[in-house]
């Protein structure tokens, strides 16, 4: 007996099923312009996650990219919620400049290297036959960098101490720019062409994981040589990259980093720093922190295209069950219970829903991920946002189909055989 139970709810659950579907067919044209609503809402929730996910991850992998145990200073924090205001507050602090990285070079002992990096100029390259387009960053650097940003040197060599004490004018340049100037041969030895003067090119970079094209477009001269080319030795504010030379001692390092700034700029003692640290880990929550208020500002916005596709199919089926008062007396009078009544009308409504979820969540995942195309960077698939969209379209389903279900299960089965 108790075996035979599940089967037979199971069996009614798939009549219910079957029978919404045929009324929804009996009346494509009202199911397709209440299935719009659930479309649109659905979508432009699964389009916005989607797309946030695809810059979240790619973005993550950029933040990533420093070596282990590696941390920034500048003098602004990368992201800020502050404001106009605060970052007019970053503005007004000292430069971190090329004398502040050699002291702090010198007196941060337990750091297995410092280096120091500032982005001079952007412009067209050319090598012996090929120009670029006027995007490739040039970026004055010393050889710590290398380390520190976890570039690996795929072809050639990197800069040395050398090349920035006599400021030569070699240059390490990125995996696509090498492949732009030079499609048929070893850049290594050529010379290359930006804002007027010549670069011998010493070294390659491999390709880097980081987001687009951009990541990889960039020539890498000894800093030295860009302060000698574009001035600014006491303005241009660097970016300072140190490792530390094993987790254990990551925090104390910063500390000493912390300290040794804190004394070469003169920060009075109880005063805040004047400078931001950075790690990987904290950009990284910085940028979830960012992100997560967007997604729950779309997710509101986008509950109300749901709230308003909701009352229209509660609307449809309160019509749908006036229509079809004949059809319910019919079913009461050979033995149909109020249960069965109920079940059919939420099933309609949940299966109608969850068509338009269905189709919102295709459309959304492949609006998002023309993001990722237009980027140039892998796809993203929530599939936490895409379940819990078509979970959302049941719930509308249930709350919204209930009352004409209710309405339905209670009209009374004599008056609705009379019912022309």
């Amino acid at each position: 007996m108790k075996s035979g139970r599940p089967t037979f709810l199971l069996a009614e659950a798939k009549e219910s099923c079957v029978m919404a579907f045929s009324a929804i067919a009996g009346h494509k044209l009202r199911a397709a312009l209440t299935l719009l609503g659930v479309v649109v809402g659905v979508f432009s929730i699964i389009v916005s996650m989607t797309a946030m996910r695809v810059l979240q991850n790619n973005i993550e992998v950029e933040l990533s990219g420093l070596g282990a145990h590696t941390f920034t200073v500048d003098r602004h924090p990368v992201i800020s919620f502050e404001g106009p205001k605060g970052w007019e507050k970053y503005r007004r602090r000292k430069p971190l400049t090329l004398q502040i990285y050699e002291q702090l070079r010198d007196r941060a002992t337990l750091a297995a290297a410092v280096g120091a990096q500032e982005d001079f100029r952007q412009a067209e390259a050319s090598s012996a036959t090929i120009t670029t387009d006027p995007d490739v960053a040039l970026t004055g650097v010393t050889p710590e960098v290398f380390v520190c940003r976890n570039w690996v040197v795929g072809e050639g060599r990197g800069l040395l101490p050398g090349d920035i004490d006599s400021a030569r004018f070699v240059c390490v340049i990125g995996d696509k720019l090498a492949k732009k100037l030079f499609p048929r041969g070893s850049p290594v030895g050529q010379s290359i062409k930006f804002d007027g003067l010549k670069y011998r090119v010493i070294g390659v970079l491999e390709a880097s994981t980081g987001m687009g094209e951009g990541a990889d477009n960039f020539i890498a001269v000894p800093i030295t040589v860009g302060f000698s080319r574009y001035g600014g030795l006491t303005r241009r504010n660097l970016i300072l990259y140190v490792q530390a030379r094993d987790q254990a001692s990551y925090d104390d390092t910063v500390d000493q980093v912390r300290g040794v700034l804190r004394a070469v700029r003169k920060v009075p003692p109880g005063e805040p720093d004047d400078f931001e640290i950075s790690s990987n880990d904290s950009l990284i929550a910085q940028f979830r922190n960012l992100t997560l208020a967007i997604r729950v500002g779309v997710a509101v916005v986008s509950s109300i295209a749901l709230l308003a596709a909701g009352i229209g199919i509660m609307n449809i089926m309160l019509v749908s069950v006036t229509e079809r008062t004949r059809e319910i007396g019919v079913r009461r009078a050979v033995g149909a219970k109020k249960r069965n009544i109920m079940t059919q009308f939420i099933a309609e409504a949940v299966v109608l829903c969850e068509v338009g979820g269905v189709i919102g969540v295709a459309l959304g995942v492949v609006g998002g991920n023309a993001v990722a195309l237009f980027l140039e960077v892998p796809p993203a698939f929530p599939v936490d946002w895409m379940v819990l969209g078509v979970v959302i379209c049941s719930v509308v389903g249930i709350v919204f189909g209930t009352y004409p279900a209710y309405k339905a299960a209670n009209l009374d089965p004599i008056e609705s055989l009379r019912y022309e």
